[in-house]
């Protein structure tokens, strides 16, 4: 299965297990429940995908890569323990806690999440010394004497023999008390965590027309030959940095993430001519509105794959307009939700000033950010905002001691609030023009160009997959975005139809 599909297999695993009765009780008995077995390639997102059910299901996780282990780490140390067993005394060897169960408990205590994730990495490729510690792990939840604590859910990845040589099989006794889970790469479904990533449209662009080369593994005379999600996410960053700074990756520098020389060389080649189209086709003037006749001349008669890289650039800069609505929109709702608990306190509370009843309200916030943070509860959009929405707090601040040292009424602060509240709503309200605006204008050039072809097809397709234009469409609207989905729904519909009655015939 894709790993879109083995991360909600294992969500609602979780929820299952998590489950309770009436009584407080979990309604699958701990020892019934199967820790999940995640196998499959390296750099797919696994480890991504345990983060974001964490973050979903509002649980801990915990996770370690088993491979940087000895066994002492994770049994623990032994030590001797006096005992009397029928009047008589005995010297019995018991163990210190595990790292890894001290782990457990120490982000219980951080977060006051007592439920969980405990996430083992590349459990089959253990050390011969630690391998009879897994199984025992897998079967019966303890690393040496120390249980996982209840609420804690277990889930190992690992990778198959094919991709690393040190891989263990496990015995039929193991596999018959864990629930495995094959999952194998799938462009598709990767390119929809890559839109909500914020991966480098180049890559986007690229991969779209050259989707052989999203995960390639393989075996030469010059050893493995090999390109990953991992390593395609890995270099988006880097791409991002390099820009900042003024500087271009070259063959060498993209060779260090995509190891398979052909496919880097391939994307160093085509980065270069995406770079070229951004200038040549003037894509921030098209999206100011300004339509040059001999860009869209030029583009008419260009090469599909030309053509796509165009639709890619626009989508990408449409995609940084959508994604900075996204987050200042959380930052705004968030603020709001702030100041009307603030409100209520002020109304509240008599006795303490305006100023000292905002900083008990920093206070609470800062400690509830701080444990969200702890927990690994907060994707980065919702950190972002959150960690503004401080900011302005604590400048308010500073605003209502002034007022307050100036003799402003205390039922008047709140206005003072109100008023810089405004000027954030304001600024968002610019931004959604703005960024519809840029929208329409995508769709007016493409349009002109290409008329009602399946650029346009594409351009419509690329946003739906997007969660970000997607949430900005659907709360802003765009007419020429209604007009064309639903041309392509009808065709969508109109060729399942056809493959239908193509089966038919088949049949008959």
């Amino acid at each position: 299965m894709n790993i879109k599909r083995a991360k909600n297999e294992i969500k609602d695993a979780i929820e299952a297990y998590l489950l309770k009765d009436e009584y407080g009780n979990y309604l699958i008995p701990e020892i019934r429940q199967r820790p999940l077995l995640l196998m499959g390639p390296p750099g797919i997102g696994k480890t991504q995908i345990m983060e974001q059910i964490a973050r979903e299901t509002k649980i801990n996780l915990v996770s370690y890569t088993i491979t940087h282990h000895t066994r002492q780490s994770a049994v623990g140390l032994p030590f001797i323990k006096e005992k009397v067993y029928d009047n008589k005394a005995y010297s019995v060897t018991e163990y210190t806690m595990s790292e890894i169960i001290a782990s457990v408990y120490e982000q219980i205590e951080k977060t006051g999440i007592k439920e969980g994730i405990l996430f083992i990495d590349e459990i089959n490729c253990v050390s011969e010394t630690l391998a009879p510690t897994m199984l025992q792990f897998l079967q019966c939840k303890t690393f040496g004497n120390q249980a996982v604590p209840k609420g804690w859910v277990i889930v190992a990845a690992g990778n198959p023999p094919e991709y690393n040589k040190s891989v263990r099989e496990f015995d039929v006794v193991t596999l018959d008390r864990i629930r495995r889970i094959d999952v194998e790469e799938d462009f598709q479904v990767w390119k929809e965590y890559a839109y909500q990533a914020g991966i480098h449209p180049a890559i986007l662009a690229y991969l779209e027309i050259h989707k052989q080369n999203f995960y390639r593994m393989e075996t030469s005379v010059d050893g493995r030959l090999f390109v990953t999600a991992r390593g395609w996410e890995d270099l988006s960053q880097f791409l991002y940095a390099y820009e900042r700074l003024e500087k271009r990756a070259d063959r060498e520098v993209i060779g260090q993430y995509l190891q398979y020389w052909k496919i880097a060389k391939d994307f160093a080649n085509y980065l270069e001519l995406f770079e070229k189209y951004k200038t040549d086709y003037q894509i921030e003037a098209v999206l100011e509105g300004r339509f040059e006749k001999f860009a869209i001349d030029k583009l008419k008669i260009a090469s599909f794959d030309e053509k796509l890289s165009v639709v890619g650039l626009l989508i990408g800069h449409l995609g940084k307009e959508f994604y900075t609505y996204y987050e200042n929109d959380l930052f705004v709702t968030e603020l709001f939700e702030r100041l009307k608990k603030l409100k209520q306190e002020l109304e509240n509370d008599s006795e303490e000033t305006a100023g000292a009843i905002l900083e008990n309200r920093i206070t609470k916030e800062q400690e509830r950010f701080e444990k969200k943070e702890a927990a690994k509860q907060l994707t980065v959009p919702q950190r972002t905002a959150l960690v503004r929405m401080l900011s302005f707090l604590k400048s308010a601040h500073n605003v209502v001691k002034e007022k307050e040292e100036k003799g402003t009424p205390k039922g008047e602060v709140f206005e003072v609030l109100a008023g810089l509240f405004k000027k954030e709503t304001e600024k968002r309200e610019e931004q959604i023009e703005k960024t519809s605006q840029k929208l329409q204008y995508a769709f007016d050039f493409l349009e002109l160009v290409f008329g009602e072809g399946q650029e346009l097809v594409l351009f419509v397709t690329e946003l739906n997959t997007n969660p970000y234009s997607v949430s900005f469409i659907s709360e802003n609207g765009c007419d020429s975005y209604y007009k064309y989905n639903k041309k392509l729904l009808f065709e969508e519909e109109q060729g399942e139809i056809l493959k239908e009655l193509n089966q038919i015939e088949e049949e008959m």
